[in-house]
């Protein structure tokens, strides 16, 4: 029956949100994130943080992304291109068209595509689509900003504070289309927002929102299902690349000697260590204000360290039914 919306069950999909810096896009990802998490599937995800730490607006420098791949199978990469991009410009287009999956879904904010815009993001041409051969894909161009500015009219924000919720906007169509709860991401909204009711209630009507515009329109013929992998009860770990690095150091230095931590630390003679430190164990070093450092106080630090990594700190959600 034409119009039907059909649900189709995946392995494992892969979905980038795009925007330019101050978008939002690391906030969308994470809590498209946590709540696959409280679903009890299986994540791994990869935040793409802007070139330069003041771009233009609008230019690919500034781009700032999320990835976040799932599964119904324990994921360990962030995977290498996407069933999904959310692009809230012309910028998040062009920096991210390239890690797309042959028919692939794009999500473009409409309101953001003007002359200037793709312009400014460095087309030749004010068809960006077709400079770069996406007739095969199925792109979506939902006019977020203005939609979002509709959806909380009655919250009473400025059009500027009103345009800031697109981002919810977005997260929301997302949600629909993977058929994902709501209720993580609003419970979220409210605490975040807590001293700024207004502002609360507008990003729940933003989110609220893109979920029924991705119902109700045709864009989106099919929706998607992934089912929880078969994890132990809930249990994740949060961990950065500098936290990744750092393990890493700590587990060459159970295989080397002297041990490379140790090593590594004392070439930095800024932070008050010498060099040939793991060559002299137990001989005292001094650092420009006269403390002593020696190799019982670098084993302190990187017992802390692992301390630290010990900690209860984990993900935790409550057995998935």
């Amino acid at each position: 029956m034409e119009g039907e919306n059909h649900i189709s069950e995946r392995d494992d999909v892969v979905i980038r949100f795009s925007g330019d810096s101050g978008d939002g896009m690391q906030m969308t990802g994470k809590l498209f994130t946590d709540t696959a998490a409280l679903m009890g599937n299986g994540i791994s995800t990869f935040p793409d943080f802007p070139a330069e730490i003041r771009a233009p607006q609008g230019t690919v420098s500034g781009v700032s992304g999320f990835q976040v791949h799932i599964g119904d199978h324990p994921v360990s990469t962030p995977g290498d291109y996407c069933d999904v991009l959310v692009a809230m410009n012309p910028a998040a287009l062009r920096a991210n068209a390239r890690w797309l999956k042959p028919g692939a879904t794009i999500i473009c904010d409409g309101d953001t595509f003007n002359d200037r815009s793709v312009e400014r993001a460095g087309f030749r041409t004010f068809d960006p689509v077709t400079e770069m051969n996406l007739q095969d894909y199925n792109v979506v161009f939902p006019h977020m900003t203005s939609m979002t500015c509709e959806a909380v009219a009655t919250v009473g924000l400025d059009p500027k504070a009103a345009s800031k919720c697109k981002n919810m906007f977005a997260l929301g169509i997302c949600f629909c289309i993977y058929n994902r709860p709501l209720d993580h991401a609003v419970d979220f909204i409210r605490r975040k927002f807590a001293k700024k009711p207004a502002v609360a209630e507008a990003n729940v009507l933003a989110l609220k929102g893109g979920y029924n515009y991705a119902s109700n329109t045709h864009a989106f013929a099919n929706t998607y299902v992934v089912r929880p992998a078969p994890l132990p009860a809930g249990l994740y770990r949060s961990i950065s690349g500098n936290q990744a690095t750092a393990w890493g150091l700590m587990a060459a230095s159970e295989k080397s000697g002297p041990p490379l931590f140790l090593r590594l630390v004392s070439d930095h003679a800024g932070y008050g260590y010498s060099r040939g430190i793991g060559q002299a164990e137990g001989s005292e070093r001094q650092d420009a204000s006269g403390r002593g450092r020696d190799i019982g106080h670098l084993h302190g630090h990187r017992s802390r360290i692992c301390r630290q990594f010990r900690r209860d700190d984990d993900f935790r959600t409550g057995p998935v039914a």
